[in-house]
């Protein structure tokens, strides 16, 4: 985890070069200066390849030889995915590469000219000068099976937006060719009902294949739970369907290329998970977040590859502030401002604790009454949202201790750690 500021500080001094850099996607711009502010060379320009990385490296090699340099911290703006494959290139040639906030860099460009001047020229040393300063952190960049683990989870989050994407579309085509279906099916992707929109699409063949030749498709697939009540429903909806009648062959064509489409998603959905659950057999304590009442193993492993290896975090403070739910609060004088969370961190990790915080007080009991016990108690009460919040960051030390320390969720120490838990005992 990122340290304090002083050791921050403490990597940069007179024998260092400071490298600050503008990263793009298809060129980077760099600028070179010592540890008082002294620009050394000018920028350099050099394409984001294997050939620019070497001429990069080259050319901050002939900067510390004329200047006297023998140690090089590089610093960037973490404002894409462009700067991964640099990143590794830095690190395989041991050297230290920071990030500084796109904020600061955005708050401090105009000290130097008084201007909201933004361009590759300018940036490099606005950077440079928050890495001389010590405002910078160091970039966590998973290895292992953390890292696979991360890709392999942002592949099942980007295949669940298209199946919702998929689900969306049919329930537009439902609502313009059969709106009655919905009636019959409360769930538009029933296998019944997907199995013969892909033999007879329209309303008015569905009226005429009749039920019993439903029931027959049904029964050929093996489909339970099934059977002749279903199908004159079906089929008396589609007799007395108001459906538009126009376009439909392309009508057809359109619902059988997204049925189609949905169970491709569906199958790949499937394997992603599958090979998610052979990655998280080598994470030490994962399967203990699983099993508590309202978490799942799809939340324990997006928890998981959001924050990596949790050695590398020494308090559940720091996961808390890694997240972005520090509180911040705007005080001067008597005047106390309103306490609120920074926001400054892993944005999908807040997702995935919000994700979870809403069903958790729902159908945990221990987390029922932590939440109604924010809500109700005396001395400050909180509000719904608030008392979300620290549903969530609950979550956190919880995840904290199972997995660093390794020991079991125990619902009754969950209580008594609240403070003031009298009530809630009893």
């Amino acid at each position: 985890m990122n340290c304090n500021q002083n050791f921050k500080i403490s990597q940069v001094n007179s024998e260092s070069l400071i490298i600050g850099i503008d990263i793009g996607s298809t060129f980077h711009f760099a600028r070179a200066f010592d540890w008082r502010g002294k620009e050394l060379d000018k920028t350099f320009k050099f394409k984001n390849s294997l050939e620019g990385f070497n001429s990069f490296y080259s050319w901050i090699k002939q900067v510390a030889t004329m200047n006297n340099k023998i140690s090089f911290i590089a610093g960037f703006e973490p404002t894409g995915h462009y700067w991964f494959p640099f990143g590794e290139y830095l690190k395989d040639n041991n050297i230290q590469l920071v990030m500084v906030n796109p904020y600061h860099v955005k708050r401090t460009k105009e000290l130097d000219d008084n201007l909201q001047t933004k361009n590759d020229l300018k940036d490099p040393k606005v950077i440079a000068m928050l890495v001389r300063d010590g405002r910078f952190n160091f970039p966590y960049i998973p290895e292992g099976i953390y890292a696979d683990l991360r890709n392999m989870d942002r592949i099942r989050e980007s295949i669940i937006e298209n199946i919702n994407s998929i689900k969306n579309k049919i329930h537009r085509w439902f609502s313009i060719y059969f709106p009655e279906y919905k009636d019959i099916y409360a769930e538009i992707d029933s296998k019944s009902g997907l199995l013969i929109l892909k033999q007879v699409s329209l309303p008015k063949d569905i009226a005429a294949l009749g039920a019993d030749k439903i029931v027959e498709l049904w029964k050929k697939q093996k489909l339970r739970a099934v059977g002749i009540k279903k199908a004159k429903k079906l089929e008396e909806a589609a007799k007395n369907s108001i459906g538009c009648k126009n376009g439909s062959s392309s009508a057809k064509f359109e619902i059988k290329f997204l049925i189609d489409e949905y169970e491709h998603q569906q199958e790949q959905l499937k394997t992603v998970e599958e090979e998610l659950k052979k990655l998280c057999e080598n994470i030490p304590h994962i399967e203990e977040i699983a099993k508590i009442k309202g978490i799942g193993k799809a939340t324990a492993t997006s928890f998981v590859s959001e924050i990596g290896d949790i050695k590398r975090f020494n308090s559940s403070k720091q996961l808390q502030k890694y997240a972005g739910l520090a509180l911040i609060e705007n005080s001067s004088g008597k005047h106390k401002g309103l306490t609120k969370i920074s926001k400054r961190g892993r944005k999908k990790l807040r997702t995935i604790l919000f994700r979870v915080a809403l069903p958790l007080i729902i159908k945990n009991k221990e987390f029922s009454s932590i939440y109604s016990y924010y809500l109700d108690r005396k001395d400050n009460p909180l509000k719904k949202k608030q008392a979300l919040i620290a549903i969530c960051c609950k979550l956190i030390r919880v995840f904290y201790a199972i997995l660093s320390k390794g020991i079991k969720y125990d619902e009754k120490k969950l209580l008594e750690d609240i403070k003031r838990p009298a009530r809630l005992v009893a």
